[in-house]
């Protein structure tokens, strides 16, 4: 029997399962093979669940997705994930045709009409019609380098002084020798991509390495790996730290913000950390700074992801001695020389003869001179000196 005879009688999970392990090979080939140029879909919530799978698994970032669905006026983090999927409200259920879905409808369809002019026209433009982007790459930079940086609110200082720096140096605008050296890399200059280190933030950087969309990146804020150790509402996923290792990309990797557990309002922070040093960040973000050990745990994790790297010898860790974050310097309240300390040891001893660089700087991490390090540090990994 064919698969749309078994299908109606296979349990709902088996049912959506079995139709997008089906699909997301012909989507995807029918991408690489430029034979679409937008994807829209509409439906309920397992109608939602099967379309926004297949535009996550088959197609790359940069590629337009349209979804109308009953479900995008609530919380669509699990239909969107880390991607770039459009969602519009039905307002009402997709059962039957009325006046106010036939208008939600005729916007969805000019909306992906629209979108598909425009990616087919920037295809034609950059030369990327058939199969050129077929690896996911499409979008990217027009030579230039593409770098991803991964911030938070208390590393936006550092992280803004590293984007000028190493777009100062691809433009061969911070002195005559950056220049010559500008020009002699190509001299096309850079895109920066910056990542806020939200839990999505992290999964949308991972997976545009893995589309190979970067570079190269500066992971200077590693806050996700804190909350998926100790239980913040910030992760990223076990699998954080893991696409620049496996694709063998330059990557300097640093600690930003791994002095504090995020949670959400004050009242949601769990009661095992009643006495710790805790911070009301905003009305809906409360930080708990991170002990010695949960430290530990941090550095191991972090350690454990960087070994598995194809090249070793393209990963930099650049420990900032001075303060993981604003609140993490001298006089400010999470300022904590033992726990950091701890990460700091840890990270040293677990990445010893592993060919990875560990090198310790005495500035914080949002300190100038740690932010001309950390770019400085990159452009050698990128240009191969």
């Amino acid at each position: 029997p064919s698969l749309l005879h078994i299908l109606p009688s296979l349990p709902r999970t088996t049912y959506i399962q079995t139709i997008t392990t089906t699909l997301i090979p012909t989507i995807r080939t029918l991408h690489q093979h430029s034979k679409i140029h937008t994807i829209i879909s509409l439906g309920g919530s397992c109608g939602t669940a099967i379309a926004t799978t297949l535009m996550r698994e088959a197609l790359p970032i940069g590629f337009p997705k349209v979804m109308v669905s009953t479900m995008a006026s609530g919380d669509v983090q699990p239909y969107v994930q880390e991607t770039d999927i459009t969602m519009m409200y039905s307002v009402v259920d997709v059962a039957g045709m009325n006046g106010i879905l036939e208008r939600v409808l005729r916007n969805a369809a000019a909306a992906g009409e629209g979108m598909a002019r425009a990616y087919f026209q920037g295809c034609v433009e950059g030369g990327e019609e058939g199969d050129g982007d077929a690896d996911g790459g499409e979008g990217g930079g027009g030579g230039k380098k593409r770098i991803g940086i991964t911030m938070f609110g208390v590393t936006t200082p550092g992280v803004t002084r590293i984007r000028e720096f190493l777009e100062d140096h691809y433009r061969g605008q911070s002195n005559e020798e950056s220049a010559a050296a500008a020009a002699a890399s190509g001299g096309d200059g850079c895109e920066v991509y910056v990542f806020h280190a939200t839990g999505a933030g992290g999964k949308a950087m991972e997976r545009l390495i893995r589309e190979t969309h970067l570079d190269a990146v500066v992971d200077l804020t590693t806050s996700e790996i804190v909350d998926e150790i100790v239980g913040g509402v910030l992760s990223a996923g076990s699998t954080r730290l893991s696409a620049a290792a496996e694709k063998g990309i330059p990557q300097v990797v640093s600690l930003g913000a791994c002095d504090m557990i995020n949670f959400g309002t004050p009242e949601t922070v769990p009661e095992r950390f009643a006495g710790r040093r805790i911070y009301e960040h905003n009305p809906t973000v409360t930080i708990v700074r991170t002990d010695e050990e949960e430290s530990r745990r941090v550095g191991r994790f972090i350690a454990d992801k960087l070994k598995q790297a194809i090249r070793p010898d393209k990963v930099v860790v650049l420990i900032p001695e001075g303060g993981l974050s604003m609140m993490d310097v001298p006089g400010q309240q999470f300022h904590d020389p033992q726990a950091n300390e701890a990460l700091f040891d840890t990270l040293e001893k677990e990445l010893q003869n592993t060919g990875i660089t560990v090198t310790r700087h005495p500035r914080d991490v949002n300190h100038p001179e740690f932010a001309q390090a950390v770019g400085t540090t990159l452009i050698k990994l990128l240009d191969g000196s």
